[in-house]
């Protein structure tokens, strides 16, 4: 028997088509490998090179962008990817954190590169401009030309399979039967009597359940009363700190009008203490002073310091120079009475020499 043979499902445009065809009565699967032969595709669509989505290509590459390299699109060099353990966060070590100085040097190096590569290109010599009405195109120089055109060649290919009929369905899958049928039969009440044997586990969970109910009845009560005491307690507890608080706010008032009793109390001691010290002062100072300025007066006049100014240069000036005068005087008198009497002398001793005697009452007449 020979199944009804289906149509091949059509495949894309530009994928090939399907030449084999079925001739065994099996129906064609798509996804078998077995059903496809060594020629089983034929692909149509020339080979092309992938291109980047939404990127156009150019044909040649302009010298001045030479230095823009494409970024690697291969995940294994892809700085993004993590290597290793993706349960925990990546730990960066300290020693692979890159150090600023040698950043920017890189960044300097780069910059000259770049600066030393846009030199060179300014300094190539290029093809001079075009004259007016020419224009410089880009042509080919090899040996064997070739047909440039930014459209990429297209071709249309179509094939059609072999129509097949729908295959039947298959019949209900029945295992065989095998072993052999007993029966027997259970009247009623020969088995065991429901009432009879549920009763005692009834009873049972009853029992437990108003037992269990009960208990829960007196954990609430015990519970219920268990929080009266402690709001008895705390209501109590409270009352007691407030009288406590209150004790020693009034305990605090006392010490401190105490306090401040007592400093006012020594301040107003110590404000006695120096106004009687000040009266004792004063009264001594009084007393002090009350015979000072005559005795002062006293002494100063007594050392001088009070003088009459006629007196005063009377003693200093006049009486200096009058006894400075008088000695003066003196000294002269006492030389001419030196000289008469060396003159008496040396004349009575000449008389004395010339045999003359002079008479006994000379020498006091001369005295």
């Amino acid at each position: 028997m020979i199944a009804d043979a289906q149509p091949a499902p059509s495949l894309p445009k530009g994928a090939g088509s399907i030449t084999q065809t079925m001739d065994n009565g099996m129906a064609y699967d798509p996804n078998s490998t077995r059903q496809q032969g060594n020629e089983a595709y034929s692909f149509v669509s020339e080979p092309r090179a992938v291109q980047a989505a939404g990127v156009a290509r150019k044909k040649y590459r302009d010298p001045s962008e030479a230095d823009q390299r494409a970024q690697p699109v291969n995940i294994m060099y892809d700085r993004r990817i993590h290597r290793g353990n993706t349960y925990a966060s990546p730990v960066i070590p300290l020693h692979a954190q890159p150090d600023p100085v040698e950043v920017q040097k890189q960044n300097e190096i780069k910059r000259r590169l770049k600066a030393k590569r846009r030199a060179e290109a300014q300094r190539r010599v290029r093809t001079p401009d075009a004259v007016d009405g020419r224009k410089h195109i880009d042509i080919q120089t090899d040996l064997y030309l070739e047909e440039l055109s930014d459209k990429i060649p297209e071709a249309f290919a179509a094939t059609q399979t072999d129509a097949f009929l729908d295959r039947a369905p298959s019949p209900l899958y029945i295992p065989q039967k095998s072993g052999s049928d007993v029966a027997t039969q259970v009247y009623e009440g020969e088995l065991f009597d429901f009432d009879f044997e549920v009763e005692p586990i009834l009873e049972v969970l009853v029992g437990k359940t108003l037992e269990q109910a009960l208990m829960e009845v007196a954990e609430e009560e015990e519970l219920a009363v268990l929080k009266k005491h402690q709001l008895a307690f705390e209501e109590k507890r409270n009352a007691e700190l407030a009288e406590v608080q209150r004790m020693e706010d009034a305990e605090r008032r006392r010490t401190e009008e105490k306090e401040r009793r007592l400093t006012e109390q020594i301040r107003l001691m110590k404000e006695k203490q120096d106004a009687a010290e000040k009266v004792a002062a004063r009264a001594f100072a009084q007393a002090y002073l009350s015979n000072l300025v005559p005795s002062v007066f006293d002494s100063l006049s007594s050392n001088g310091y009070f003088y009459d100014t006629i007196e005063k240069e009377v003693e200093t000036l006049f009486l200096p120079w009058l006894s400075g005068e008088v000695d003066k005087n003196m000294v002269k008198l006492s030389t001419a009475r030196t000289f008469t009497d060396e003159i008496i002398r040396r004349s009575v001793k000449s008389l004395h020499s010339g045999g003359l005697v002079a008479p006994k009452n000379s020498d006091a007449s001369l005295h």
